[in-house]
């Protein structure tokens, strides 16, 4: 059965676990967040495919995306409210529209997650790259754990992070199986390092 869930699209692709800071100016936007903290709920990101993140000029949205649940927010010195977000169910989205503040309603299904895999020697290759991405002070702020607890966590994080087209992370963003993952992971790695 399809549920409504008010969506955001975005340039980027949020995946589960992961953090996202987010700037927020729009109206309809500040609504959202105001009806999703009275309410206990999230919101739906989505990756923008065709069109700009900015009033109505969202074209056409990917297929598939992640609830974002806030976890902390803040008035910014730039006047705009900071808010920061956290990667929850993935879901697919099959059809939308704009109300008429221009908030964007989308109907979705939540998509099931598979059992986690425990991490062994054979990821330590993935582990070590994850601590030189952690390395860095903004990516390390964008870790949610210390260490991740186990193969789908340590598969999103690197999604996310890692410099990927968007078509190649909303490819990892679909893969249900993390050993699969880990493995397209992988590939992606290789073609990356030439």
């Amino acid at each position: 059965m399809l549920q409504s869930l008010a969506l955001f699209p975005l340039q980027t692709v949020l995946f589960p676990g992961c953090l996202l800071d987010l700037q927020l100016f729009e109206p309809r936007y500040l609504d959202m967040l105001s009806r999703c903290l009275r309410q206990g709920s999230g919101f739906g990101v989505v990756a923008l495919l065709e069109g700009g993140e900015v009033g109505a000029s969202a074209r056409r949205l990917s297929a598939l995306g992640c609830e974002a649940e806030v976890c902390d927010w803040q008035q910014l010195p730039n006047g705009l409210l900071g808010v920061r977000v956290r990667g929850a169910r993935r879901f697919r989205l099959h059809d939308w529209q704009a109300q008429p503040d221009q908030l964007l309603l989308g109907d979705i299904d939540w998509l099931a997650e598979q059992a986690d895999v425990a991490l062994q020697a054979e990821h330590e290759e993935l582990l070590l790259l994850r601590e030189a991405l952690a390395c860095h002070p903004q990516v390390a702020d964008l870790l949610a754990e210390r260490r991740p607890r186990g193969l789908q966590a340590l598969t999103w994080e690197l999604a996310y992070l890692l410099p990927l087209q968007r078509d190649e992370k909303l490819r990892l963003l679909a893969q249900d199986d993390p050993c699969a993952r880990c493995t397209q992971l992988r590939e992606l790695l290789e073609q990356l390092q030439g």
